[in-house]
């Protein structure tokens, strides 16, 4: 049998196919080895990346909200400024929340923490009391409750000696640490110059890439991947946007209520449950934990009714708010959340919870759109053959 010109190049790859694979797989350190390299080599661009479609959010807002249809103004000087302006408000507007954490929230935290460690140091002695008297005859309880002792300083000195043994164990020297640090600070400043640049030149660089696929892929694959990309950006925006503000919400309701309850801590716990909230599902219900905690300190009547509050607000969070904030945009079942949030923490931790939700959306969307094609198909086929046999028939 003669074989064509097509058919031997088809086998000719599958063989070269065949022979890098086996390479692959008899020499797996080589391959990790590269593949970290590549990583490495990529890390501050995908920061960039990572930095650019986190500001572009905020910028889409300034520019649609002052610069209406600047694109289409056929003033030059409108469409040059518009991005820019856009652009520098955003950065300032990121900052200005960093800056507020950095100088509001941070020394008020501060301060909560040094308050928090007097309570606690207070609190034990009431504690060993109250479990002595509630076990007054078992001594086994008695030498237990006794022996616990909290002592600040010692902490303290611990802590500290950690930091100049076991942390200067673990960098080596001087020399390591510094190029760690040069090397952290380069990847953020190249990532965050990449990022501007991604943002200052979104539209040209789309078709920059546009032509590149067009001139290197089929038409389909090219469809499939703007596809994807487009349902990836509208669902991780989305996400993050109502995410960030559903959170904001949250903090601002606790810090009304508490404050005005008289709770203590009240911007500590409320900067605390609004952060954790980000974590999808667990991270209110940290937040509750570790808030009653701080307050059992202080008044275990107040951890209580704190506890009342949370699951009161928490309800109106997750039935009134929530729905209206993030809405539809994962598209997700209740179920496929949890197991998200499961697998993207046991993969990569919080930032997995955060990021695999939209992810898992984008593959359920496509996934679900793929049956309901295939389902099609398949109804019309055994409508087509039902027609074949009444036309055979009569």
């Amino acid at each position: 049998m003669e074989l064509s010109k097509e058919t031997m190049k088809k086998i000719m790859w599958l063989i070269a196919y065949t022979i890098l694979l086996a390479v692959m797989l008899f020499n797996l350190d080589v391959v990790f080895s590269g593949i970290k390299f590549v990583i490495g080599v990529l890390i501050p661009f995908i920061l960039g990346t990572a930095v650019a479609f986190i500001i572009n959010l905020p910028m889409r807002f300034f520019e649609r909200t002052l610069f209406p249809d600047s694109l289409k103004n056929k003033k030059k000087a409108v469409r040059k400024i518009a991005r820019p302006m856009s652009l520098i408000l955003a950065l300032l507007s990121v900052i200005g929340v960093v800056a507020l954490v950095i100088f509001v929230v941070v020394p008020e935290i501060v301060r909560s923490v040094a308050a928090l460690a007097s309570t606690i140091q207070a609190f034990m002695p009431v504690a060993q009391n109250f479990i002595m008297e509630l076990f007054p005859n078992n001594e086994a309880v008695k030498n237990l409750v006794m022996s616990l002792d909290f002592d600040w300083k010692e902490i303290l000195n611990g802590l500290m000696d950690f930091l100049k043994n076991g942390a200067g164990a673990m960098l080596d020297s001087t020399f390591t640490f510094a190029k760690i640090v040069i090397g952290r600070i380069s990847d953020f400043a190249i990532g965050f110059v990449f990022a501007l640049y991604v943002l200052l030149q979104k539209e040209k660089l789309r078709i920059q890439i546009d032509k590149v696929m067009n001139a290197f892929l089929p038409d389909w694959i090219t469809e499939k991947i703007n596809r994807v990309f487009g349902l990836a950006h509208k669902t991780f925006g989305s996400f993050l946007t109502g995410q960030c503000v559903e959170a904001v919400i949250l903090g601002m309701m606790f810090f009304v209520v508490l404050s005005l309850s008289g709770f203590p801590y009240a911007l500590l716990i409320s900067v605390l449950i609004g952060f954790l909230s980000l974590i999808p599902i667990f991270g209110a219900f940290i937040g509750c934990f570790i808030s009653t905690f701080l307050i059992l300190m202080v008044n275990p009547l107040r951890a209580l009714i704190f506890i009342g509050i949370f699951l009161i607000i928490q309800q109106i969070e997750g039935n009134l708010i929530y729905p209206h904030v993030v809405g539809g945009s994962v598209g997700l079942p209740s179920i496929w959340v949890l197991a998200a949030v499961s697998l993207g923490g046991s993969l990569m931790g919080i930032v997995g919870m955060i990021i695999f939700i939209p992810l898992v959306s984008v593959f359920y969307t496509l996934f679900r759109e793929h049956v309901y094609k295939r389902l099609e198909l398949k109804h019309q086929a055994a409508k087509e053959n039902v027609e074949e046999e009444l036309q055979q028939k009569n």
